[in-house]
């Protein structure tokens, strides 16, 4: 596990901590002020039920309604084991934690990439987790 520094010199790096750390703390408007207008959330990568075109969400409207279907209701937590800034990217292992009712906690490994233009704004995030095992696994702990 790695410190977490939301004032890592390098730009992709930083958005890449202060991203998840706006999630955790659910606020939806700083963390959609982290995107170019342009951006492109695949979250997870290609074709999945939260994206059934591979294609992503594209643009902030679209990265809004990706909030409000897939991160607004939730209560996550990030463990980032690795991170590796290079160019105006950043690749991160980590793991997402997600509470669910009952009090039942859900994890979910990934590796995460973000890319960033000059001003330090997210052009992408590109997240790579199974999104098959996670919802079989996410049936096993819930029961549904």
């Amino acid at each position: 596990m790695i410190k977490i520094d939301l004032n890592a010199p390098h730009p992709a790096q930083r958005a890449s901590f202060v991203s998840p750390q706006m999630v955790k703390e659910k606020n939806k408007a700083a963390w959609l002020a982290l995107f170019a207008e342009n951006a492109v959330i695949q979250d997870p990568v290609g074709p999945s039920p939260l994206d059934p075109t591979g294609k992503g969400h594209q643009g902030k409207e679209a990265i809004s309604r990706f909030w409000d279907m897939v991160i607004g209701d939730g209560n996550f937590d990030f463990t980032i084991h690795q991170s590796y800034p290079c160019g105006d990217e950043c690749a991160n292992v980590w793991i997402g934690t997600n509470a669910l009712p009952g009090g039942i906690r859900f994890e979910t490994p990934m590796v995460t990439i973000y890319k960033v233009d000059a001003a330090g704004k997210i052009l992408s995030l590109r997240a790579f987790w199974d999104s098959e095992k996670v919802a079989a696994d996410l049936k096993k702990v819930t029961g549904a």
